[in-house]
């Protein structure tokens, strides 16, 4: 007499999971990945606190202070309208961090489910989204931001959904290779083999084990983004004046090089920063998430 197994879609079947707390402590091991950590919380307090750690306002003149050197009360100087550069780079930092994780998030949700998509029905669906986004990667990230940009029009929020349309096709490709692999494991065989739909298999199987690498490439995309903002704000098509943002802080400092280099030495080294720790910040990630290392 054969038994028949009854299909419990609420069950995971086979799905393997990897123990939260031992990646955390591949993480905390590695001291690259908390430097970086360190250096992304410190520059995101900064913007979140702006108000409290300077008293100055961002777009407030002074004619009396212009191009004042670092001092204890302007800690890193004044700028060619006697702004304090200081605040203006706290400030800023709100442009360039929400810049950098808006853009990110919107590549992520539009263009991881179309690799799902692509990477789990194959076919047609595969060969359609596959030739787009080829089409795509073709073009620089950084040109095919900035023809975005110009063609919506320059303002922070357009500068935002023009690098995140730019960096969908390698969400899409990183989907997409990771669908295919998790698709040929035997849990999602045997899912499939049960007459689980097409869907629950994809919400409750697939998705959930291509989530490391799409976090590590978010983590990673993001140092991008924000070189890719500060480039927009530098040419005039991102964060508009007053208000302040790393790249027109630098496009204003340009003029400047000889007479006041604390204008552009501040925000260069800020960008450097900040971009330093999402990357070292991405390489823990990448490291501690890695299931060959577990």
């Amino acid at each position: 007499m054969s038994t028949v197994v009854q299909a419990n879609p609420g069950a995971v079947v086979g799905t393997p999971r990897r123990a939260p707390s031992r990646a955390l402590r591949k993480f905390l091991r590695n001291r690259a990945a908390i430097v970086g950590g360190v250096i992304v919380l410190f520059f995101a307090l900064l913007a979140i606190f702006a108000p409290l750690v300077t008293s100055f306002d961002p777009a407030a003149t002074s004619f009396r202070a212009i191009r004042k050197a670092p001092s204890a009360l302007n800690w890193l100087g004044t700028d060619e309208l006697g702004r304090d550069v200081f605040t203006r780079l706290a400030y800023g930092a709100r442009a360039s961090l929400m810049a950098g994780v808006v853009s990110v998030a919107i590549a992520v949700v539009v263009g991881v489910p179309f690799g799902l998509l692509a990477g789990y029905f194959g076919g047609w669906i595969d060969a359609a989204i596959s030739r787009v986004t080829e089409a795509l990667l073709a073009i620089p990230f950084l040109i095919l931001a900035i023809a975005l940009a110009a063609f919506l029009g320059p303002s922070l929020q357009n500068a935002m959904i023009a690098i995140g349309l730019s960096a969908v096709p390698v969400f899409i490709r990183l989907a997409r290779a990771q669908t295919l692999t998790v698709s040929a494991e035997d849990y999602v065989e045997g899912a499939r083999a049960i007459g689980l739909p097409h869907r629950w298999i994809l919400a409750r199987y697939i998705f959930p084990n291509t989530l490391p690498p799409i976090i590590v490439q978010a983590t990673l995309t993001i140092a991008a983004a924000i070189i890719a903002e500060a480039s927009l704000s530098f040419l005039g098509l991102g964060q508009q004046p007053p208000n302040p943002s790393w790249g027109s802080m630098l496009n204003t400092a340009k003029n400047f090089m000889s007479q006041a280099p604390w204008m552009s030495v501040f925000p260069g080294a800020a960008i450097f920063l900040v971009v330093l720790g999402f990357n070292l910040l991405g390489d823990g990630l990448r490291d501690a998430l890695d299931p060959r290392e577990h």
